[in-house]
C-alpha cells in the first residue's frame, strides 16, 4: 500500500510556489486546490507556474469543484451551469498538470431517488462525452457526502462509477456522518476492484441530519482510518480540516 497525503488548499496564487515547495519538504505529496467558491488561478503564467513547481516538488494536484452544482435541479439553466462549471474547472485543471477534479454531484430536490440518480447519471455521462472529444487526460470524481438530502452514499456513488466509468471519492469523514459508523468490509466490497482511491478525511461534528462542520483530525481518527484502510492500493487521502497541513503531517507520521 502506497499513501499520499496532502491538505485541501493551495491558497493565494502569490504563495502558491512557496506552499508546494513547503508541503514537499514535510513528507506532503498532494494537495486538492479549492475551486470551491470559484476558479481563482486564471492567468496562464500562474498556471503554467504552479504546474512546474508541483512536478519540480513532486506534489499530485487535484482540484475541488464549485460549491453551487446541482445536476438534479428541477430548472435546466442550473443542471447547464452546473456542468459548465465542473468542465471549466477540467479545462483549467488539465493546463494545471491536475489528475482529478472532485465535484458534488447533486441533491434529491424532491424527487423520487431512482429518478434523481438517472438524471444525474446523464449529466455525468454528458460531461465525460465533452472531456473525451477534448481529449484532455483529467479524470472527474464524485464525492460521498455527509447530509442526507443529497445523493452521494458510498452506494450511489459506487453505481454511478460503474454506470458511467468516472472516478469516485471517498470521504471517510462524510460517510461516518451520514450513516454513524465507517462499514470498511462493504467499502472494500464496493471499491475494491479499482487500484486508485481518492480520499478526503478529517475531523467531524455529527449532527441528527448529517454533518455540520469539519474538526480537527486527532491521531485516534487517523488511527481508526489507517488501521483500516487496504493493502494492495495506491491512495491519496487529503485533509479537509480546519489545519489541513498539520493534520496532514500528523496522518503522514502514522502510516
Amino acid at each position: 500500500m502506497v499513501i499520499h497525503f496532502g491538505p485541501a488548499g493551495l491558497g493565494p496564487v502569490k504563495d502558491a510556489v512557496r506552499h508546494l515547495e513547503e508541503y514537499s519538504e514535510l513528507g506532503l505529496q498532494a494537495c486538492e486546490i479549492s475551486f470551491t467558491y470559484g476558479i481563482y488561478i486564471k492567468k496562464s503564467e500562474d498556471i503554467l507556474r504552479i504546474k512546474n513547481a508541483a512536478k519540480k516538488f513532486g506534489v499530485r494536484l487535484s482540484i475541488h469543484a464549485s460549491y453551487y452544482i446541482n445536476l438534479n435541479s428541477k430548472e435546466k439553466v442550473k443542471i447547464e451551469a452546473s456542468k459548465k462549471r465542473i468542465l471549466r474547472c477540467c479545462e483549467v485543471g488539465e493546463k494545471l498538470g491536475a489528475y482529478l477534479v472532485v465535484f458534488h454531484p447533486g441533491y434529491y430536490s424532491g424527487m423520487d431517488k431512482d429518478i434523481a440518480y438517472e438524471n444525474i447519471k446523464k449529466a455525468i455521462s454528458e460531461i465525460l462525452y465533452e472531456i473525451k472529444k477534448k481529449k484532455w487526460k483529467i479524470k472527474i470524481a464524485v464525492e460521498t457526502m455527509g447530509k442526507i438530502n443529497v445523493l452521494r452514499s458510498k452506494d450511489e456513488i459506487s453505481r454511478l462509477v460503474e454506470d458511467t466509468k468516472c472516478e469516485f471519492v471517498l470521504d471517510f469523514a462524510h460517510i461516518l456522518a451520514r450513516e454513524k459508523e465507517i462499514n470498511f468490509h462493504k467499502i472494500k466490497k464496493l471499491f475494491g476492484k479499482h487500484k486508485h482511491w481518492h480520499c478526503h478525511f478529517s475531523g467531524n461534528e455529527i449532527g441528527e441530519k448529517g454533518e455540520k462542520k469539519h474538526i480537527k483530525t486527532t491521531k485516534k481518527d487517523w488511527n481508526k482510518i489507517l488501521g483500516n484502510l487496504p493493502k494492495d492500493k495506491n491512495i491519496i487521502i487529503i485533509n479537509e480540516s480546519p489545519y489541513p497541513v498539520e493534520d496532514s503531517v500528523l496522518g503522514l507520521s502514522l502510516s
